[in-house]
């Protein structure tokens, strides 16, 4: 049984406040239905986390929606995605930016999202193994960054790698109560600049996280 569409979803999405219309435009491109298990397709188009083993769940598309929302992407950035799980958040950045670097801590996950963002047809996106924590130095600078795991502050890795002016979306806190938060580099410190949401989310793991095992 299928519930929902990718319209209804839509609609959900602006009833939640997503005014953004690349944003939304972005969202009726990508098939989300793509990126969640097969067992689970039928709930692809509902406004809630799926699971995708490991003890990890999907974001839920509206979190999403406002996190990337809260980054203000105008299409000519390079982002830093921490935490792909199965690539859809990594797919609607994909259509948002310039090019998009996601590191996924678990490899299965990371090989399933390159599986599913390279038969989208995506080309934009690299899905890296690692510890999200550290991002990814080679790269940098990035003119924007989104955690999609908590943390009671931001990676200083993180901050370092972000470009002046450039913009950091992360939930803070212990895990499983958290206050997503977007912040600004203004020379060379981050400034809080908006409370986007409260949310709930696994923490993040790694050497700047709250826990170091995988």
């Amino acid at each position: 049984m299928t519930y929902g569409s990718p319209e209804t979803l839509l609609r959900v999405l602006a009833g939640r406040g997503i005014h953004d219309q690349r944003l939304l435009d972005a969202f009726a491109a990508v098939r989300r239905v793509d990126f969640v298990p097969k067992e689970f397709s039928g709930e692809a188009y509902l406004d809630e986390p799926i699971n995708i083993g490991h003890a990890q769940v999907t974001t839920q598309p509206s979190l999403i929606a406002s996190m990337v929302q809260a980054l203000r992407l105008t299409g000519s950035e390079k982002v830093l995605e921490i935490g792909t799980g199965f690539g859809f958040q990594t797919a609607i950045l994909s259509k948002l930016c310039r090019e998009v670097f996601s590191i996924e801590i678990l490899a299965e996950l990371a090989k399933a999202a390159g599986s599913n963002l390279k038969k989208a047809g995506i080309l934009n996106a690299t899905v890296v193994v690692g510890d999200g924590s550290l991002g990814l130095p080679g790269e940098a600078p990035f003119d924007a960054v989104i955690v999609s795991a908590a943390a009671p502050q931001v990676p200083q890795p993180l901050v370092d790698q972000l470009a002046d002016g450039g913009r950091l979306v992360q939930p803070i806190g212990p895990g499983g109560a958290e206050t997503v938060t977007a912040f600004q580099k203004i020379q060379g410190a981050l400034v809080e600049t908006e409370v986007v949401t409260g949310a709930y989310f696994v923490p993040l793991v790694g050497a700047f996280g709250i826990r170091s095992d995988h």
